[in-house]
C-alpha cells in the first residue's frame, strides 16, 4: 500500500525531499511559470507512487517503457507515458518526454549520449519503432527508464504543483475558478486525493491547451476539478473526483472523431479511475 503521511511531524516538503535526498525533485518547470502549490510527501510515498504509475501506465513491466501505440503518432516513454514527438510533426497532445529529459539534465542524470543529444525522436515509425524494440539502443533506454523511477516521479509531482495556478489562469469564470481551487485544496488534503491528483495530471494533462479538446470540451485535471458534484469531506471528495473523471472522459470519447477509435480505450481508463476510490 502507498502511504502519503500528511499532517505528521516528519513530512518533507518538496524542497526539504530535495534538500534531504528523500526523493528528486528540483525547481525546473513543467511546463511555463507561476507560483507552485505545496505539495508534501515522504521519501517511501514518493517511491509507490512511481512504481502505481508504473503498474497503471506500462503493467510494470520494463517492456511497457518503451511503447507506440497504434493510431498514434508518437512514442510513450517512461513510467508516465511520456510523450516525444518525431521532429517536424507536432501534434496537439502536450509533448512531456524532453522536459523530463531537460528536469534531469539539471539534476545531472547520467544518460546515453544518444539520448542527450537527441533533438527529437529518432524513430520515425510505428514499424520502424517496434521493430527496434530489442535493439541495443531500445534495451539501453528501457534500463535507463527503469533507473530513474524517482526522478521521473519528481518530474511528474513537480508537474502537479505547477498546474494550479496554470489551471486558475485557463479558467475566466470567477466561480469555476473557485471551484476549481478549493477542489484541488480538498483533494490534496488526503494520501487518496493526493494520488489522484498526481495519477491524472500525468494521465490526461492540466487541461489548459485550447488543442485538447474534441467539441469545445477538455478532458484534463481542470475539467474534472470543475465538473466535481460538491463533496463533504477528503473521503466523499475522492470518490466524487473518480466519478467526475469517468463522466469527463466518457464525454471525450463521445466528442472524439470516429476515426480514432477512442471507445476501445474506454474501459480501462474508468477501470483506471475506479482505483481512485479504491485508495492506496
Amino acid at each position: 500500500m502507498i502511504r502519503f503521511p500528511l499532517g505528521v511531524a516528519t513530512r518533507c516538503t518538496l524542497l526539504g525531499l530535495l534538500l534531504q535526498g528523500c526523493v528528486s525533485v528540483d525547481s525546473a518547470p513543467f511546463p511555463g511559470t507561476g507560483a507552485a502549490s505545496s505539495i508534501t510527501l515522504s521519501e517511501a510515498d514518493a517511491s509507490m507512487i512511481g512504481r502505481k504509475i508504473w503498474q497503471n501506465e506500462c503493467g510494470g513491466t520494463i517492456e511497457g517503457l518503451t511503447s507506440w501505440n497504434s493510431g498514434e503518432d508518437f512514442p510513450s516513454l517512461g513510467i508516465g507515458h511520456f510523450i516525444w514527438y518525431v521532429p517536424g510533426r507536432p501534434g496537439p497532445f502536450q509533448e512531456s518526454f524532453p522536459p523530463l529529459l531537460a528536469y534531469m539534465k539539471e539534476r545531472n542524470v547520467a544518460m546515453p549520449a544518444w539520448l542527450a543529444e537527441a533533438k527529437g525522436c529518432p524513430w520515425t515509425s510505428r514499424e520502424q519503432f517496434i521493430r527496434e524494440q530489442q535493439s541495443p539502443r531500445m534495451k539501453e533506454l528501457r534500463q535507463f527508464l527503469a533507473n530513474t523511477v524517482s526522478v521521473q516521479t519528481g518530474f511528474i509531482v513537480r508537474r502537479l504543483e505547477l498546474s494550479l495556478p496554470q489551471m486558475e489562469q485557463a479558467t475566466p469564470d470567477p466561480a469555476e475558478r473557485g471551484q476549481l481551487r478549493a477542489n484541488f485544496q480538498l483533494m490534496t488534503s488526503s494520501r487518496n486525493g493526493l494520488y489522484a491528483l498526481i495519477d491524472y495530471v500525468n494521465f490526461k494533462g492540466e487541461g489548459i491547451k485550447p488543442e485538447e479538446r474534441y467539441q469545445g470540451r477538455g478532458w484534463g485535471l481542470r475539467d474534472v476539478l470543475i465538473e466535481m458534484k460538491p463533496a463533504s469531506g477528503s473521503a466523499a471528495a475522492t470518490t466524487e473526483f473518480s466519478e467526475a473523471a469517468k463522466r469527463v472522459l466518457e464525454r471525450r470519447v463521445k466528442n472524439s472523431p470516429p476515426q480514432r477509435g477512442e471507445s476501445r480505450w474506454l474501459p480501462g481508463w474508468l477501470n483506471r479511475c475506479d482505483g481512485y476510490k479504491r485508495g492506496l
